[in-house]
C-alpha cells in the first residue's frame, strides 16, 4: 500500500497562493487515483480536487474551480495542489488520499490511504 506525506502548507494572506505537494512511497503510484480533501474546525472533511491515474481527468469542488489546480508527476510519485486567490474560507487541514481505482471518488470513505495532513491558514 502506498504511504503519503504532504508538505507546503502555511500561513498566507487572502489573495495569496500556496502549492501543496504529496509524496508517495510504495509501489505502483500510477495505479492510484489521487484526491485532495480538507477539513476545517467543526466541519466534515470535504473533497477538494481529484485526478485520475494518468492525470488525464481532474475534478474540483465548485468553490475552488478556477483557483485550484491539481496535477501529478508519476515519475516523481507526487501529486500537487496549486492554490491561488486564497480566501479565509480555504483555511483547513489539507489531506491527500489515494485509491486504487480508475475513477476518482469524491467520498472520503472510498480512499485506501491518507497522509497526515498539512495546515493551510489564510488571514484576512
Amino acid at each position: 500500500q502506498v504511504q503519503l506525506v504532504e508538505s507546503g502548507g502555511g500561513l498566507v494572506q487572502a489573495g495569496g497562493s500556496l502549492r501543496l505537494s504529496c509524496a508517495a512511497s510504495g509501489r505502483a503510484f500510477s495505479t492510484y487515483a489521487m484526491g485532495w480533501f480538507r477539513q476545517a474546525p467543526g466541519k466534515e472533511r470535504e473533497f477538494v480536487a481529484g485526478i485520475t491515474r494518468n492525470g488525464g481527468s481532474t475534478y474540483y469542488l465548485n468553490s475552488v474551480k478556477g483557483r485550484f489546480t491539481i496535477s501529478r508527476d508519476n515519475a516523481k510519485n507526487t501529486v500537487y495542489l496549486q492554490m491561488n486567490s486564497l480566501t479565509p474560507e480555504d483555511t483547513a487541514v489539507y489531506y491527500c488520499a489515494a485509491v486504487r481505482s480508475y475513477y476518482v471518488p469524491s467520498t472520503s470513505s472510498a480512499y485506501d490511504a491518507w497522509g497526515q495532513g498539512t495546515q493551510v491558514t489564510v488571514s484576512s
